[in-house]
């Protein structure tokens, strides 16, 4: 039987606060990239107009969702402290909520508490872990929630906290063993408490593969996110040996650490995790739509709960071409699904993502 596509969360990644990737400017890092905005700054980077003009689009597009990334982009009144200037008021948020929801979008908050993306945190992100940084942690989540008047959902981040992607930081703190994980659920405890639930990037999953499916709640939204163009579980497979990644399946006695971006579907699935792949036009542009055809075949519908699209560029004119490009294919993917379910045998593959992938 095919799902409807309103049912499923057609959803848009955003950054309203952007102070995520780097504490200082590194000119030879920028230089290789096609997104100058990396570095930190003391102010908000944000197109009001231009955010709306989107926003309208998407829901044209037949979105229904949004999930922004707010850091400090808002003068939180518990910790008004963190804010850059510029940053939106309580009351400014509460308004843009409610404009949204007109539109037929659900705003959906996000902090990102990797110690990789969280500069955002101002004074605090050199408190990992401590009674104040768990403090003023509960202090905005609780803040936002109440904001929201109790999200459905509360994306938390957690990705790439891995020494590589601080090579840049001039501060570097990784969390790691035990310590990765208390911390991880005190943070799904505090989302619970308020009455939202949790939502995550899947990434850990990709070097933690079996502590990930032992430890990780089931009650936690993933979004696992693999942005390139292959979709051929073969040709995965043998890039994966070329690396030393072992792809066998679960035996008695071993345990795999390691899977790929690309398997790591499968292997979310296999554990009977809720899904919403996340998909970008940052690497392949037709990542999001090959992303829908992909996933509709492989994870069961009681599993799939939507589908994300990411640009990874501040909603700034200077990254407008990102942004349409983005809206193209976010489109493009919803047609797909469209298409699909509009035919007698439009259905998702429940046989096969169940069973242990074929090679």
């Amino acid at each position: 039987m095919a799902i409807a596509g309103n049912d499923l969360i057609w959803a848009n990644f955003f950054h309203l606060g952007y102070n995520t990737y780097s504490d200082r400017d590194d000119p030879d890092w920028f230089a290789t990239t096609t997104n100058h905005e990396l570095g930190h700054r003391p102010y908000l980077r944000f197109d009001t107009k231009m955010w709306e003009e989107l926003t309208g689009r998407i829901a044209r597009a037949g979105g229904n969702a949004i999930v922004l990334s707010i850091g400090d982009g808002v003068r939180y009144d518990s910790h008004p402290e963190i804010a850059v200037d510029g940053a939106w008021t309580p009351a400014e948020l509460r308004a843009e909520i409610k404009r949204l929801k007109g539109l037929g979008i659900e705003l959906i908050p996000k902090l990102n508490f990797s110690t990789g993306h969280d500069l955002w945190l101002g004074p605090y992100h050199r408190m990992i872990s401590t009674p104040t940084y768990y403090q003023v942690c509960h202090d905005l989540i609780a803040e936002l929630c109440q904001i929201f008047d109790g999200p459905r959902y509360f994306h938390l981040g957690y990705d790439e906290e891995t020494q590589p992607h601080q090579a840049t930081y001039e501060y570097v703190t990784i969390r790691q063993h035990d310590l990765w994980w208390r911390d991880f659920l005190f943070f799904v405890n505090e989302v619970e408490t308020a009455g939202s639930r949790p939502w995550i990037w899947s990434d850990y999953i990709w070097d933690h593969l079996d502590d990930f499916l032992d430890r990780m709640p089931r009650s936690v939204v993933q979004s696992n996110w693999y942005y390139w163009n292959n979709f051929d579980l073969n040709i995965d497979r043998i890039q994966a040996e070329r690396r030393g990644i072992p792809l066998c399946e679960p035996q008695p006695g071993f345990r795999r650490t390691r899977t790929t971006p690309f398997r790591a579907y499968l292997e979310l699935e296999r554990g009977g995790f809720d899904q919403v792949p996340t998909g970008s036009c940052d690497v392949a542009d037709d990542n999001f739509p090959d992303t829908v055809r992909w996933c509709r075949d492989h994870i069961s519908p009681k599993h799939l709960l939507g589908f994300m699209q990411t640009v990874w560029r501040p909603v700034l004119e200077d990254y407008r071409d990102r942004h349409e490009l983005g809206l193209a294919k976010f489109a493009e993917g919803r047609a797909v699904w469209d298409e699909v379910a509009a035919t007698p045998s439009g259905s998702v593959s429940t046989e096969r993502s169940n069973a242990p992938a074929r090679d």
